[in-house]
């Protein structure tokens, strides 16, 4: 952001105002940072995640419809039919758990480069962990607020320590 935008490079900080001390909250896509009070249209916004969510892994499963029609109008053979069936199903299987369970907590950044084809594939999983996620808070808002409290916590119990000069603090005898 900047000053062109009228911006301060601050997001939601007005122009000539002074940010708030202390740890900044993480936005979270889609949301911003308005899970942190709830404000700024946060229940429509998740409301129409969670719809457009569906929606995508409904319009999803019907393009892996049409492609199973085009492995049965080639005429394969069933086992491989099978194979594609069991693949997708086991993949989506695998990409909900890891996108539920990332919304919990950190998934370690190897992992999640080395899981990176077998959640392409199963693409429909995360978009329906996504959906369910929706209906009780925004995807992630737990593990953020989590975070963002010790945070906060921290800077608390930081700054309480350092009131008044240390310098002209009396010495004990």
């Amino acid at each position: 952001m900047s000053a062109e935008n009228g911006t301060n490079g601050i997001p939601d900080t007005p122009v000539g105002s002074t940010p708030p001390a202390g740890p900044r909250p993480e936005p979270i896509r889609f949301y911003g940072t308005t899970w942190v009070n709830h404000d700024n249209g946060y229940a429509a916004r998740r409301a129409g995640l969670a719809v457009g969510s569906l929606a995508a892994a409904a319009a999803a499963c019907f393009v892996l419809r049409i492609a199973y029609d085009g492995l049965q109008i080639a005429d394969i053979g069933s086992f491989v039919s099978l194979l594609m069936i069991v693949m997708f199903a086991i993949c989506s299987a695998l990409a909900f758990r890891h996108t539920w369970s990332a919304f919990t907590s950190r998934p370690d950044p190897d992992r999640q480069a080395s899981l990176r084809g077998l959640l392409a594939i199963g693409f429909v999983g995360s978009l329906l962990a996504y959906f369910f996620r929706s209906f009780t808070e925004a995807p992630g808002e737990r593990l953020h607020r989590a975070e963002y409290d010790k945070a906060r916590e921290d800077y608390e119990k930081r700054t309480r320590r350092r009131t008044g000069n240390p310098s002209k603090k009396r010495r004990r005898r």
